[in-house]
């Protein structure tokens, strides 16, 4: 399984509109992506294709999330995503 560790760059940390972008990436992989909180050990996982979960998780600006999956493409992508300000994309 592919992991990487990134620092949420949204200012408004993994909420609505951030959340939503990416989802709809998420979503054109077949695999499973997860985004969750490594210093967190009571907090599941979030599929990254559920905008709901993955504003669930409560990540703000300047946390550090892992992303893993099978897909190591989708991996750099949502990590990509995760670590750009998309409040206004």
């Amino acid at each position: 399984m592919a992991s990487t560790t990134v620092t949420v760059g949204s200012t408004v940390g993994l909420h609505a509109r951030p959340a939503a972008v990416i989802a709809e990436e998420a979503s054109n992989y077949d695999d499973e992506i997860l985004i969750s909180l490594p210093d967190d050990d009571d907090a599941e996982p979030a599929d990254a294709a559920s905008s709901l979960m993955i504003m669930a998780l409560g990540a703000e600006h300047g946390d550090t999330v892992e992303v893993s999956s099978e897909n190591a493409e989708a991996v750099e992508k949502i990590a990509a995503l995760v670590s750009q300000n998309l409040d206004n994309e």
